[in-house]
């Protein structure tokens, strides 16, 4: 997980071409957002489907490009509209990034046991 303690987070609102690089990233801080991507902060960028995260990130002398893609649910993402960016606390980011865990295991029962059938045993009609 990323240390965020203690920085300033900014959110892209609406959707995001998770195609784009860290120079990509960059540039839509630089002319979207009006910030600058060198300060230390985290600019996070969601796709189309919410079911992917990017976070761009200078650390002093390189930039970090944190990726996550969600196999099952959706990130609660603010759509676009008058804001292009949100401000976000650190805490806000956790809740936004670890907040599917709850609402995933709400909707889907987990596996918790998993087996094979053996043909030999049962009749065709049963597999």
């Amino acid at each position: 997980m990323i240390n965020i303690a203690g920085k300033r987070v900014y959110l892209a609102c609406g959707k995001t071409d998770m195609r784009k690089n860290i120079n990509g990233l960059a540039a839509i801080v630089e002319g979207s957002f009006k910030l600058n991507p060198f300060d230390g902060a985290l600019f996070v960028f969601c796709n189309r489907n919410r079911d992917r995260v990017k976070i761009l990130e200078w650390d002093g002398d390189g930039f970090w490009l944190h990726f996550k893609w969600l196999e099952k649910g959706h990130f609660r993402w603010p759509a676009a509209g008058d804001e292009v960016t949100m401000a976000f606390s650190p805490e806000d980011l956790n809740i936004l990034l670890g907040g599917t865990r709850v609402e995933l295991k709400l909707k889907r029962n987990e596996v918790t046991e998993r087996r094979i059938i053996q043909a030999a045993k049962y009749p065709k009609s049963w597999i």
